[in-house]
Protein backbone atom coordinates (compact mmCIF):
# COMPACT_ATOMS: atom_id res chain seq x y z
CA UNK A 1 0.00 0.00 0.00
CA UNK A 2 1.42 3.37 -1.03
CA UNK A 3 1.27 6.76 0.66
CA UNK A 4 -1.23 9.50 -0.08
CA UNK A 5 0.29 12.99 0.11
CA UNK A 6 -1.52 16.29 0.39
CA UNK A 7 0.92 18.84 -0.96
CA UNK A 8 0.55 22.58 -0.56
CA UNK A 9 2.18 24.22 -3.58
CA UNK A 10 1.98 27.80 -2.33
CA UNK A 11 0.26 30.77 -3.95
CA UNK A 12 1.42 30.27 -7.54
CA UNK A 13 5.16 30.95 -7.68
CA UNK A 14 7.14 27.72 -8.31
CA UNK A 15 10.03 29.17 -6.29
CA UNK A 16 7.81 29.26 -3.19
CA UNK A 17 7.41 25.48 -3.08
CA UNK A 18 9.20 23.86 -0.17
CA UNK A 19 12.07 21.50 -0.89
CA UNK A 20 10.01 18.69 0.61
CA UNK A 21 7.06 19.43 -1.68
CA UNK A 22 9.32 19.37 -4.73
CA UNK A 23 10.95 16.10 -3.68
CA UNK A 24 7.61 14.38 -3.18
CA UNK A 25 6.10 15.73 -6.39
CA UNK A 26 9.06 14.44 -8.38
CA UNK A 27 8.76 10.99 -6.82
CA UNK A 28 5.04 10.11 -6.78
CA UNK A 29 3.30 7.96 -9.38
CA UNK A 30 0.05 9.94 -9.59
CA UNK A 31 -0.75 13.63 -9.18
CA UNK A 32 -4.33 14.78 -8.72
CA UNK A 33 -5.03 18.45 -9.37
CA UNK A 34 -8.37 20.06 -8.48
CA UNK A 35 -10.19 22.53 -10.73
CA UNK A 36 -13.43 24.39 -10.06
CA UNK A 37 -14.26 25.07 -13.70
CA UNK A 38 -13.71 22.56 -16.53
CA UNK A 39 -12.82 25.38 -18.93
CA UNK A 40 -10.00 26.71 -16.74
CA UNK A 41 -6.52 25.37 -16.08
CA UNK A 42 -5.49 24.19 -12.63
CA UNK A 43 -3.44 26.89 -10.88
CA UNK A 44 -1.84 24.26 -8.66
CA UNK A 45 -0.85 22.11 -11.64
CA UNK A 46 0.53 25.09 -13.52
CA UNK A 47 2.68 25.93 -10.51
CA UNK A 48 4.43 22.54 -10.44
CA UNK A 49 4.83 21.79 -14.16
CA UNK A 50 8.60 22.15 -14.09
CA UNK A 51 8.96 19.58 -11.31
CA UNK A 52 7.00 16.68 -12.80
CA UNK A 53 7.47 14.16 -15.60
CA UNK A 54 4.21 13.81 -17.48
CA UNK A 55 5.52 10.83 -19.45
CA UNK A 56 6.26 8.85 -16.29
CA UNK A 57 3.63 10.21 -13.92
CA UNK A 58 -0.13 10.04 -14.30
CA UNK A 59 -1.76 13.47 -14.07
CA UNK A 60 -5.44 13.56 -13.11
CA UNK A 61 -7.44 16.79 -13.20
CA UNK A 62 -10.57 16.43 -11.07
CA UNK A 63 -13.53 18.80 -11.08
CA UNK A 64 -14.78 20.18 -7.77
CA UNK A 65 -17.76 22.42 -8.62
CA UNK A 66 -17.67 26.02 -7.38
CA UNK A 67 -20.92 25.82 -5.45
CA UNK A 68 -22.28 25.53 -1.93
CA UNK A 69 -24.72 22.84 -3.07
CA UNK A 70 -23.74 19.76 -1.07
CA UNK A 71 -25.68 17.49 -3.45
CA UNK A 72 -23.04 18.35 -6.06
CA UNK A 73 -20.03 18.72 -3.80
CA UNK A 74 -20.28 15.54 -1.76
CA UNK A 75 -20.23 13.22 -4.83
CA UNK A 76 -17.22 15.13 -6.20
CA UNK A 77 -15.36 14.73 -2.89
CA UNK A 78 -16.27 11.05 -2.70
CA UNK A 79 -15.24 10.37 -6.32
CA UNK A 80 -11.85 12.01 -5.76
CA UNK A 81 -11.22 10.20 -2.48
CA UNK A 82 -12.23 6.84 -3.99
CA UNK A 83 -9.94 7.38 -6.99
CA UNK A 84 -6.97 8.37 -4.82
CA UNK A 85 -7.53 5.47 -2.42
CA UNK A 86 -7.73 2.98 -5.30
CA UNK A 87 -4.33 4.11 -6.59
CA UNK A 88 -2.80 3.89 -3.11
CA UNK A 89 -4.23 0.40 -2.50
CA UNK A 90 -2.75 -0.70 -5.83
CA UNK A 91 0.69 0.45 -4.67
CA UNK A 92 0.85 3.78 -6.50
CA UNK A 93 1.82 6.83 -4.47
CA UNK A 94 -0.49 9.82 -4.97
CA UNK A 95 -0.09 13.54 -4.40
CA UNK A 96 -3.19 15.70 -4.11
CA UNK A 97 -1.95 19.20 -4.89
CA UNK A 98 -3.55 22.40 -3.68
CA UNK A 99 -2.64 26.05 -3.85
CA UNK A 100 -1.65 27.52 -0.51
CA UNK A 101 -1.78 25.04 2.34
CA UNK A 102 -3.76 21.75 2.44
CA UNK A 103 -5.38 22.55 5.80
CA UNK A 104 -6.22 26.22 5.20
CA UNK A 105 -9.53 26.71 3.34
CA UNK A 106 -8.60 23.80 1.07
CA UNK A 107 -10.72 21.21 -0.70
CA UNK A 108 -8.41 18.60 0.74
CA UNK A 109 -9.95 19.06 4.20
CA UNK A 110 -13.12 17.33 2.98
CA UNK A 111 -11.09 14.48 1.46
CA UNK A 112 -9.11 14.10 4.67
CA UNK A 113 -12.30 13.35 6.58
CA UNK A 114 -13.27 10.71 4.02
CA UNK A 115 -9.85 9.06 4.14
CA UNK A 116 -9.98 8.87 7.94
CA UNK A 117 -13.50 7.45 7.91
CA UNK A 118 -13.30 5.03 4.97
CA UNK A 119 -9.61 4.19 4.46
CA UNK A 120 -7.98 4.64 7.89
CA UNK A 121 -5.17 2.17 7.13
CA UNK A 122 -3.79 4.03 4.11
CA UNK A 123 -0.72 6.06 5.13
CA UNK A 124 -1.28 9.78 4.65
CA UNK A 125 1.15 12.69 4.92
CA UNK A 126 0.38 16.40 4.73
CA UNK A 127 3.02 18.77 3.36
CA UNK A 128 2.33 22.38 4.34
CA UNK A 129 2.54 25.22 1.86
CA UNK A 130 2.94 28.99 1.95
CA UNK A 131 -0.45 30.69 2.13
CA UNK A 132 -1.54 33.57 -0.09
CA UNK A 133 -1.76 35.70 3.06
CA UNK A 134 1.94 35.37 3.85
CA UNK A 135 2.92 35.80 0.21
CA UNK A 136 0.69 38.88 -0.19
CA UNK A 137 2.11 40.52 2.93
CA UNK A 138 5.64 39.86 1.69
CA UNK A 139 4.92 41.34 -1.74
CA UNK A 140 3.35 44.43 -0.18
CA UNK A 141 6.08 44.74 2.46
CA UNK A 142 3.34 44.91 5.06
CA UNK A 143 3.78 43.44 8.57
CA UNK A 144 0.70 41.43 9.45
CA UNK A 145 0.88 41.57 13.25
CA UNK A 146 3.41 42.50 15.88
CA UNK A 147 3.71 42.47 19.67
CA UNK A 148 0.25 41.73 21.15
CA UNK A 149 -1.78 42.59 18.03
CA UNK A 150 -4.49 40.18 16.87
CA UNK A 151 -5.39 39.13 13.34
CA UNK A 152 -8.63 37.76 11.86
CA UNK A 153 -8.93 35.89 8.59
CA UNK A 154 -12.39 35.95 7.05
CA UNK A 155 -13.80 34.73 3.72
CA UNK A 156 -15.55 37.86 2.48
CA UNK A 157 -18.58 35.73 1.70
CA UNK A 158 -19.19 35.55 5.47
CA UNK A 159 -20.89 38.91 5.04
CA UNK A 160 -20.44 42.57 5.84
CA UNK A 161 -21.73 42.22 9.41
CA UNK A 162 -18.98 39.76 10.32
CA UNK A 163 -16.35 41.79 8.49
CA UNK A 164 -17.32 44.94 10.41
CA UNK A 165 -17.23 43.03 13.69
CA UNK A 166 -13.71 41.84 12.88
CA UNK A 167 -12.59 45.39 12.07
CA UNK A 168 -13.91 46.47 15.46
CA UNK A 169 -11.97 43.85 17.41
CA UNK A 170 -8.77 43.03 15.49
CA UNK A 171 -5.78 45.17 14.53
CA UNK A 172 -5.41 43.32 11.22
CA UNK A 173 -8.18 41.80 9.13
CA UNK A 174 -7.47 39.69 6.06
CA UNK A 175 -10.39 39.21 3.68
CA UNK A 176 -10.26 36.29 1.27
CA UNK A 177 -12.33 35.87 -1.91
CA UNK A 178 -13.37 39.52 -1.99
CA UNK A 179 -14.84 39.50 -5.50
CA UNK A 180 -18.53 38.79 -4.63
CA UNK A 181 -18.75 41.60 -2.05
CA UNK A 182 -16.17 43.99 -3.45
CA UNK A 183 -18.40 47.07 -3.66
CA UNK A 184 -19.85 46.49 -0.17
CA UNK A 185 -16.37 46.04 1.29
CA UNK A 186 -15.19 49.25 -0.37
CA UNK A 187 -18.07 51.16 1.19
CA UNK A 188 -17.36 49.66 4.62
CA UNK A 189 -13.70 50.65 4.41
CA UNK A 190 -14.74 54.21 3.53
CA UNK A 191 -17.24 54.50 6.37
CA UNK A 192 -14.73 53.18 8.91
CA UNK A 193 -11.93 55.46 7.71
CA UNK A 194 -9.49 52.74 6.68
CA UNK A 195 -8.80 53.91 3.11
CA UNK A 196 -5.12 54.54 3.83
CA UNK A 197 -4.65 51.24 5.65
CA UNK A 198 -5.91 48.82 3.01
CA UNK A 199 -3.86 46.73 0.60
CA UNK A 200 -5.34 44.69 -2.25
CA UNK A 201 -3.42 41.73 -3.71
CA UNK A 202 -4.51 39.59 -6.65
CA UNK A 203 -3.02 36.37 -8.05
CA UNK A 204 -0.01 36.70 -5.77
CA UNK A 205 3.07 34.81 -6.96
CA UNK A 206 1.83 34.49 -10.54
CA UNK A 207 2.65 36.50 -13.68
CA UNK A 208 -0.76 38.15 -13.21
CA UNK A 209 0.09 39.42 -9.74
CA UNK A 210 -1.33 42.83 -8.85
CA UNK A 211 -0.64 44.78 -5.66
CA UNK A 212 -2.70 47.94 -5.09
CA UNK A 213 -2.24 50.37 -2.21
CA UNK A 214 -4.01 53.44 -3.62
CA UNK A 215 -7.63 53.25 -2.46
CA UNK A 216 -9.01 54.87 -5.61
CA UNK A 217 -7.34 52.14 -7.67
CA UNK A 218 -8.62 49.45 -5.30
CA UNK A 219 -12.14 50.87 -5.60
CA UNK A 220 -12.07 51.03 -9.40
CA UNK A 221 -10.54 47.60 -9.91
CA UNK A 222 -12.65 44.56 -10.79
CA UNK A 223 -11.11 41.78 -8.69
CA UNK A 224 -10.18 38.30 -9.79
CA UNK A 225 -11.45 35.31 -7.82
CA UNK A 226 -7.96 34.76 -6.36
CA UNK A 227 -7.70 38.09 -4.57
CA UNK A 228 -7.55 39.34 -0.99
CA UNK A 229 -7.41 42.48 1.09
CA UNK A 230 -5.29 43.22 4.13
CA UNK A 231 -6.85 45.92 6.30
CA UNK A 232 -4.88 47.36 9.22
Amino acid sequence: MAIIYAVGVGPGDPELLTRKAERILRSVDVILAPVSNPTEASVALGTIREFIDEERQEIVVHLFPMTSDKTRLIPAWQDAATLIAAHAEAGRSVAFITIGDPLFYSTFIYLLRLFREQWPLIPLEIVPGISSINAAAACAGLPLVEADEKMAVIPATAGIVQIKAALDHFETVVLLKVKPLHSDIIELIRTTGREQRTVFVERVGSPRQKVLTDFSEISAHTPDYLSLMIIK
